[in-house]
């Protein structure tokens, strides 16, 4: 699998987790929990943008 393509996925996955642990958070009223959701979804989208920098540079 290309680089790219392996962060692209990787990075929606993380998106994913991080979204059911915030929503888990949310849910039993767990702030740790829900910033530790927050932050994955955040490093997510940034895993897969650069992904999609990669596709572009053609690396």
């Amino acid at each position: 699998m290309k680089s790219s393509t392996r962060d692209k996925a990787e990075g929606m996955f993380h998106q994913v987790k991080g979204k059911i642990k915030q929503t888990a958070g949310d849910l039993t009223d767990n702030p740790k929990l829900e910033a530790e959701g927050a932050g994955e979804k955040i490093a997510g989208k940034a895993q897969e943008k650069m992904g999609q920098v990669k596709k572009v540079w053609g690396k």
